[in-house]
């Protein structure tokens, strides 16, 4: 048995105890959308004290500010009423492990052909967040771009803590 299957059967219980749950709105209660890496040690909900259906959880590599995730919060604020939006970075990444340049060069050899995506890269976690939050603040696209914030998860304490501005 393979590790979807697996799943796959931790999901029938799953299922078995969510049909006594009343419908959950579409529109997410807290009205804030989150922003984060998607490393496997982040565990967006329970670092945040989160609930189903309290707010949207947009995942990346690196929880970077790209042209998908200003799409995906265009619309969680335009059409499903969020107004906060929280970043989360984290130590010990990934993303600072590669090279943009490097990272393509796999990619065209393994492919054939370059990505069309930029690979988004960094050295220095702190100023990867607060260029992620440039991004958002001077979207055309993002309404509600005054409650910005963004914060540094440490994989090793669980401790989230805000960079000062540069």
């Amino acid at each position: 048995m393979g590790v979807i299957d697996e799943l796959l059967a931790y999901n029938r219980t799953f299922a078995e105890r969510f049909a006594n749950r009343e419908h959950v709105d579409i529109h997410p209660s807290r009205r804030l959308a989150v922003v984060a890496c998607m490393d496997s040690r982040l565990d967006v909900f329970a670092a945040l004290g989160l609930d189903h259906g309290e707010a949207h959880v947009l995942r990346n590599a690196g929880g970077v500010i790209t042209d998908d995730v200003i799409r995906s919060l265009a619309v969680s604020q335009m059409r499903l009423g969020t107004r906060e939006i929280l970043l989360i970075h984290h130590t010990d990444c990934g993303m600072e492990k590669v090279t943009d340049d490097g990272f393509r060069a796999e990619l065209q050899e393994l492919s054939g052909m370059a990505p069309s995506f930029a690979i988004e890269s960094f050295t220095d976690v702190d100023e990867n967040l607060r260029q992620s939050i440039r991004r958002i603040r001077t979207s055309p696209f993002i309404p509600h771009r005054d409650s910005v914030r963004g914060f540094v998860y440490d994989v090793d304490t669980g401790e989230l803590r805000e960079p000062p501005p540069p």
